[in-house]
Parts: structure tokens; sequence; C-alpha cells
């Protein structure tokens, strides 16, 4: 006769035959929490919801509305925010995680801390999450580094905002090359050319000699490093004259080729011309859109981007707020010194006609560039453009090699806050602002179905608010819980460790 084991054992193998899970197959069950009586804003632009219930179950919401027609389930843990406000978490739509390059104090930077680059691109991506920014697109960087960083966090191996990698900016040549920065590849160091292609990784560019079809074979190989979009130099990065980058036909082939493997692509383009071929090539997103030199965008491009649905990631945080008070102060001495000195040409008899290039460097001392950059932002708002804040949150100098400290409008998470007061300052309300900075964010990052709204079956990343940002944009600060991918994040520990940011 078989043994008490043996028969044990033979019905274990029967029930597993026949699909029934036995006790140790079986998963354990999700936890569930209640938040309740707070005010839900949900990100979608609807009105908001008083006392309302969101559940959240495991890694989603399961349920999110009214407390009337939401029930808490049995046995769930009940968060009370009765008085709080519950907003979705705040998506960045292009920041810069790595160190990638600089020169002077962030050039010795890179140099001496290139080796960290995973725990750079950690510790960025946790100051992002500690001011709620729980989702953040970085579109310049060391691509393995983000990557791997990237999927630890995916994982749950990691805390910090969910990254999403474009690595290079196609067609450009790295931190020192003359597409990035007018800096000559004749008389480099070895770091410097090590350092070009640690950030291009066979996208830079040569890809601009290739015919279509060799970039198209191009394109792909970059693709399957990893990235998750594709962000291609429409123009040069911020040389003047901005020349075109690519033709009209390799800009399609790009965007064809992202598509095809569910990829959005987006463009660098800093001319209205430059700007209008990659429109027309079908892009998805525009970094910096409101970035045209010194030129204002045309009517009819505007309406394009805006029939066209295409993602405007703009650089709030540099045109408004400290940033615009401080253009003000300095356009003001600088328009007097001019005055001045024409007075004392009059006065002495040596007035003559301005040079062009004395003309350029008058409109820059008088920050022409910014007056036209923040028209060009209120006439896409105005239009009704999808407004996202993209807001260019870089690495400054490590603290022992800086003669000064950096500002804080491009620090990681803060940057993002102030761009998103900063659309209020714009002209829009502060749902709208609440809008661009999570429903939109999500849209351009093409996780809509996921990401960006407070509604069943999304990612929990929400955040519950000590007051009322409709009431003041600010308040957007006042952080009581996080909560990202359904998990409560304890803000006091990030970033864990510290490499280059301080208290």
């Amino acid at each position: 006769m078989p043994s008490t084991l043996t028969r044990l054992a033979i019905l274990v193998l029967a029930l597993a035959a026949a699909g029934v899970a036995t006790p140790r197959a079986q998963a354990p069950a999700a936890r569930v929490t209640a938040i309740t009586g707070a005010t839900l804003i949900d990100g979608t632009g609807g009105a908001p919801v008083p006392d309302a219930v969101v559940v959240v179950t495991g890694d989603r919401i399961t349920a999110a509305g009214p407390r009337a027609s939401v029930p808490v389930p049995a046995g769930a843990t009940i968060v009370d925010a009765a008085g709080q406000f519950i907003v979705p978490g705040f998506i960045d739509t292009n920041v810069h995680l790595s160190l990638y390059g600089g020169v002077n104090d962030r050039y010795e930077t890179l140099v001496r801390y290139n080796g960290r680059q995973p725990e750079i691109v950690l510790e960025a991506a946790q100051l992002q999450l500690k001011h709620g920014v729980t989702t953040v697109r970085d579109s310049y960087g060391v691509l393995p580094a983000l990557v791997a960083t990237r999927d630890r966090i995916n994982r749950g191996d990691a805390v910090g905002a969910r990254i999403l990698a474009a690595g290079n900016i196609v067609g450009w040549g790295g931190p020192y090359s003359v597409s990035f920065s007018l800096i000559r590849e004749a008389g480099l160091t070895l770091f410097q050319e090590q350092m070009n292609d640690q950030i291009t990784q066979g996208a830079g560019e040569d890809l601009l000699d290739m015919t279509p079809d060799e970039l198209r074979t191009a394109i792909n190989a970059y693709l399957d490093k990893g990235p998750d979009f594709v962000k291609f130099g429409g123009t040069a990065h911020f040389a003047r004259p901005s020349f075109i980058g690519f033709s009209p036909e390799a800009q399609r082939v790009m965007v064809e080729e992202a598509h095809k493997r569910g990829k959005k692509a987006e463009t660098h383009s800093t001319t209205p011309d430059g700007l209008r071929l990659s429109v027309e090539a079908g892009i998805d997103g525009i970094q910096h859109p409101e970035m045209l030199g010194p030129r204002e965008l045309p009517a009819a491009l505007i309406r394009q981007i805006v029939e066209r649905q295409i993602a405007c990631n703009m650089l709030v945080n540099t045109i408004t707020g400290d940033a615009w008070a401080k253009h003000l102060k300095d356009r003001e001495a600088a328009q007097k010194k001019l005055a001045d000195d024409a007075a004392k040409a009059a006065a002495n008899g040596t007035a003559r006609a301005k040079t062009s290039a004395e003309r350029r460097k008058e409109a820059a001392d008088t920050g022409e560039e910014m007056e036209l950059r923040r028209r060009n932002a209120r006439a896409l708002i105005a239009a009704g453009a999808v407004v996202t804040v993209g807001t260019d949150n870089y690495w400054a100098a490590a603290a022992e090699l800086a003669r000064a400290p950096k500002v804080e409008t491009q620090d990681h998470g803060i940057g993002t806050i102030l761009a998103i007061e900063g659309l209020v300052e714009l002209g829009m309300t502060p749902l709208q602002a609440l809008v661009a900075g999570t429903k939109n964010g999500a849209f351009a990052a093409g996780r809509s179905a996921d990401l960006g709204t407070i509604e069943r079956g999304k990612i929990a990343d929400l955040l519950v608010l000590g007051a009322d940002p409709l009431a003041d944009i600010r308040n957007i600060r006042a952080i009581r819980t996080l909560m990202a991918g359904g998990r409560v994040v304890d803000r006091g520990r990030l970033p864990e460790v510290r490499v280059l940011s301080r208290p």
C-alpha cells in the first residue's frame, strides 16, 4: 500500500495536471488601500469631486469617485484624507538625469564622476520623485546608465521616478561636437572623444550623411539598444544660424521606424522652417517649441501643431517666476546703458549706424529672445495646443568644484514644480496647469492607458496634498502622501544616496 506521503504527492500532481492551484502555488492577495474623504482632482480636467474615495489594489486604481458611489472594500487599509486633495503624480517630459558634458567646472565634474553614472541617474530620479514627479522622460543622456536604472526601478529593485529614455539626440555628435556645443573634433582629449561615443551610441553626426535606406538600418540598430522614444536634431542645437539637420525624407524615415516599434518620435528644431519640416514628417512631440531664436511662431505653424495634436513640451521654468523677474531687471539695466551710450555718442558727434553684429548683441543684452519665447508659449496655450512641462532639469557641477551654486530653476524635482506653477503665469488656470503636468505628459509619452489621471485601471501614481491647488497652484508643494505604483513613498529618505546633490 502506498504511504501517506506518496498518496499526498500523487494528489498534488493530479491537481496540477487538472489546472487546480495548490495552496503553495497561490499568489498572495494584493494589498488594498482606500483613500477617503479628500477632494479628488483626477487630472482629466473635469470638476473636482468632494468627499471622494480612491481604491488602490496592488499597483492599480480599481475605483475612484464620490463616496456615495464608491464603496470601501472590506479589509482595506483606510487612509483618512478628509480636508485634503488628491491629484495624479506629475510627469516631466524633458529631463537629463545623467551627467553628459559641459566645460570648466562641469567638465571637471564629468571626469571625476563619470564612473558613477548609474548612481547619479538614480539620485536624480529620486529627487524628481521626492517632489511628486512620478514619471520622467530623459531626452538626452547616457543611454546604458539610463536603461539600466530604468529597468531597476521597473523591477522594483530601486525607488525612483519612472524613467523613459531617449539616449542621444539622433544626428548630434555628443557633448563635445560642433552640432551640440560648437566644439570642433580636432584637439579633443581622449576622454572627450570617448564621452561623445558614450552618448551617441552609434547615432551621431554620421547619420546626417546617410541615404534614407542607410538611415533606416541605422535607426533600427539604435532602437535595438533600448531607448523608449526617439528624439532627433531637426536643426542644430543652439547655433545661430541654426542649420537644418535632416532632409524631409530622412525625418520621415526616423518617424516611421519609431512608430513601427510603437515608440514616439520628437524633434529639437529651433527655426520656423526647420520645425515645419519636422511637423510635416509626422512627429509626435516638440521639445521647447517656444524656442525659435529671434523669431515668432508663424500662425500657420501653430495651427498645424494644434490640428495634429503634437505634444508641446515647454521649457516654462526658464521664462516664468524668478527667471522672468531677473530678465525684467536685467532688461531695464541694459536699456538704460544703451540709452546712456546713445546720448554720449550724440553729444560728442560719434553717433553712427550700428553693425548687424552690434544689433544682435543689443538684442541679447536686452533679452529679446526671452520675450519672444514667452510670446510663443502664450500663443500655443491660447490656441489650445497639447502643452506639457519639459524642464531640461540637469546636473550642474559638483559642489566641491563649483564657484557658485546653480539656481534652482532647473534642479531635479523643484524645476518641474516651478514649471507647473509657471503655466498659470502664462495664462492657464490652475486646473489646466495640473492637466498639463499630468494627463498631457502621459499623452506625450504614449502612456495614456496607464498614467496621467486617477481613473479605474490606471497605475496608482498619486499625491495627497494638504491644501487646494486650484485655489493656489503653489499648493502642489504641500505633499502629505506620495504613492508611486501603489506604494507609499517615504519622501524623507530620498535621495537614499547623495552623490552630487546637497541637502
